[in-house]
């Protein structure tokens, strides 16, 4: 027989279990239970580099989102101090009031993670984690902060001292109201792409940018070439085929050379058409005619005595040697 449960946790525990939490930071983990506002992780690569955004979605649920701060609840800040705080808020008070830090978000702070030096709306923000906030203006001409404090809960504690980066964006309206808050990547390109966070009918854009996508790539194949074994030759090859398709010829050589190498140890250990076949498609695109149509013919002996398809290599050979004639 099934039996039905009920859900132990009303609405209003899990809003105190919440709420008790801001106040304790960092001290313990998070109680494994439904959030009101869950969590949410976007990320994009551009080129080579991971962009991620970690944050929770609230939801409107009939309040009012943006707003100017009633006079009592701006006396509760100082300056651009954050007026974040669901304990203090008076019913019917905005929650994201202009000229005030906000947290972009719920919960914990928005995490910002970039895994290169970017550019952010033109200004340079270095590889690393950062909370995100925002100081939002009713005219639409938002601050976006990205502040070294990775580990706040929302902007409660904002330091100012502690950015890293601050930029400039405006604002869009939006025709349609959106419940819950969410981030994007738009406009994603080779170099770039916009992050676009939306809530109600306001979308907030700024633009990351990875300046040097070709050196933010060698860099990675570097280290992705260094961990291979002796005889497997296709991380050097790959690396190679990248390095001469951006016209990096001398690092291109470097690595055909050394994937010919892999590919002999390979073949070394087994020769094997598969190997073979390796081998000949190394000298071919490091430019090595000569050997290139030794190793060819060699691989398609080798091909023909396993049974293989040898018919693409043929054609290798053909067009090898009529390009040195």
């Amino acid at each position: 027989m099934s039996r039905k449960y009920r859900n132990p946790v009303s609405t209003l525990a899990l809003a105190a279990i919440f709420s008790f939490a801001a106040f304790h930071i960092s001290a313990q983990v998070r109680p494994p239970v439904p959030r009101p506002s869950q969590k949410s992780v976007v990320t994009q690569t551009i080129g080579t580099t991971d962009v991620s955004i970690v944050y929770s979605r609230p939801a409107i649920k009939g309040r009012t989102i943006f707003g100017d701060a009633p006079e009592t609840m701006a006396a509760r800040a100082k300056g651009e101090g954050t007026l974040d705080d669901q304990n203090q808020r008076k019913p019917g008070e905005p929650i994201v009031p202009y000229g005030h830090v906000w947290r972009a978000g719920a919960n914990e702070a928005t995490m910002f993670i970039v895994a290169d030096d970017v550019l952010i709306n033109g200004q340079p923000l270095a590889a690393g984690k950062y909370s995100l906030h925002t100081i939002p203006t009713k005219d639409g001409e938002w601050t976006i902060i990205f502040n070294k404090d990775d580990g706040q809960w929302g902007s409660f504690s904002y330091d100012a001292s502690k950015d890293a980066l601050r930029v400039k964006t405006k604002t869009m309206s939006t025709a349609d109201s959106q419940e819950f808050l969410t981030y994007s990547f738009d406009n994603v390109a080779d170099n770039s792409a916009n992050v676009v966070l939306r809530w109600e009918k306001v979308a907030v854009p700024f633009k990351v940018e990875v300046k040097d996508v070709v050196g933010t790539t060698m860099k990675r194949l570097t280290a992705y070439v260094s961990e291979a074994k002796p005889e497997e030759f296709a991380r050097a090859y790959n690396a190679a085929m990248y390095a001469k398709s951006v016209k990096l010829n001398d690092d291109a050589s470097r690595w055909f050379d050394q994937a010919l190498k892999a590919a002999d140890v390979a073949i070394a250990a087994k020769p094997t058409f598969v190997n073979y076949r390796a081998k000949s498609a190394i000298l071919t695109n490091a430019g090595r005619s000569q050997e290139a149509i030794a190793a060819t013919e060699k691989a398609i002996e080798v091909g023909k005595a396993e049974k293989a398809d040898v018919s693409a290599l043929e054609k290798r050979v053909a067009d090898l040697k009529a390009a040195k004639q």
